[in-house]
């Protein structure tokens, strides 16, 4: 099965060969209808559509970041709703490397989900392969998908305030080197970053195509912060495109990381907790 990543062949197999469920995740956070409005107009076949805001996240509070967690009871509910159960091979895909796909991947790793995978390259991989594409969608069987999340995965703001003072992880931010820096910000009412935070932008992971780097390149890409013993957590602005940073460390071999899921956006909610801006 597959458990990181699945390549355009494998998935276009699959597909033949078995049940798949398959998930575009396409998402423009400038443009909210944008995503859904590309799956309407052509998908891969047998693809449902999964919204970063409505499926994936939970309402957002005063002291919530842009993408809060979605309630548990809630996600489940949808996965048993859109086809999944505990045994089916989940494929989940994007237009953007992977960095809103890789949300979902980790939603099904936080309720124990073990056989999902991001489409490496995603839906321009799949145009340039000259495969099939679709207008249609399937009406998936329902289940009741029953699972306990597993909590230890991620971090809250009072974790990661607390765990940076005693210098117990290192954290590491997705974003890129513009907004880590406070040189600019286009989403949040704070510019810059929390102190001790590491940048490593998640663009970084993939090659020129838009396709994950190789296992080994990622693993000597990753090498600067595996000389430590601390406890690897990632942010970036939602906890979105953190999950982006913990794939393609699995993908290099390098299990275990956690995630900030708050991140920048939960962070400045509290004024009291500092910022740094620059290098």
């Amino acid at each position: 099965m597959f458990t990181t990543l699945i390549s355009t062949t494998k998935l276009a197999n699959l597909l033949q060969e078995k049940s798949v469920v398959l998930f575009d995740c396409r998402f423009d956070l400038n443009e909210i209808t944008a995503g859904r409005e590309a799956f309407d107009a052509a998908h891969i076949p047998g693809a449902l559509y999964a919204h970063l805001e409505n499926d994936l996240s939970s309402r957002v509070t005063v002291s919530s970041g842009r993408h809060p967690l979605p309630n548990v009871d809630q996600f489940l509910s949808w996965l048993g709703n859109q086809g999944v159960s505990p045994d089916s091979q989940v494929v989940v895909y994007d237009d953007m490397g992977g960095a809103m796909a890789a949300r979902l991947w980790w939603l099904l790793k936080w309720v124990g989900h073990r056989d999902v995978a991001l489409l490496d390259g995603g839906y321009h991989k799949w145009l340039r392969d000259r495969l099939e594409i679709t207008a249609g969608s399937p009406a998936p069987m329902a289940f009741e998908y029953l699972s306990t999340p597993d909590n230890s995965l991620w971090l809250t703001s009072e974790q990661v305030s607390g765990a940076l003072a005693s210098e117990e992880i290192l954290l590491v931010d997705a974003r890129m080197r513009e907004r880590y820096r406070g040189d600019e910000e286009p989403l949040d009412i704070k510019a810059g970053h929390i102190p001790g935070a590491m940048n490593m932008p998640f663009k970084d992971n993939l090659d020129e195509k838009g396709c994950f780097r190789r296992a080994d390149d990622l693993n000597k890409h990753f090498s600067s912060i595996l000389s430590n013993t601390k406890e690897i957590v990632h942010m970036c602005g939602s906890g979105v495109t953190a999950c982006h940073n913990i794939i393609a460390m699995e993908h290099a071999g390098i299990h275990g990381s956690k995630l900030y899921a708050g991140s920048w956006s939960e962070w400045i909610t509290v004024d009291a907790r500092p910022i740094v801006l620059g290098k």
